[in-house]
């Protein structure tokens, strides 16, 4: 009886020393696809700042040749007003 006893636990810490292994290797493997991610994200973050940066200097461009065009038109309303 006492064999069965100790037999009976052996196979219990066996399971649980496997059931150990498995947790660990796929603890690390969650640890990589996180760091995996992380690095997307770093990626991602930086394209989305390089993005607003460039939209921020064609917006600042447009409202340049924009201002330039409302001067000429104004110069041009001038002209016509002197020629009356």
């Amino acid at each position: 009886m006492a064999l069965e006893r100790l037999d009976a636990l052996e196979t219990r810490i066996r399971d649980l020393v496997k059931l150990v292994q498995e947790v660990k290797r796929k603890n690390v493997m969650l640890e990589d696809e996180l760091k995996a991610a992380r690095q997307r994200i770093a990626t991602q973050d930086d394209l989305n700042r390089r993005w607003e940066q460039e939209r921020v200097d064609i917006k600042s461009r447009i409202e340049k040749v924009m201002g330039e065009i409302e001067l000429l038109e104004c110069l041009e309303d001038t002209k016509e007003v002197a020629l009356d």
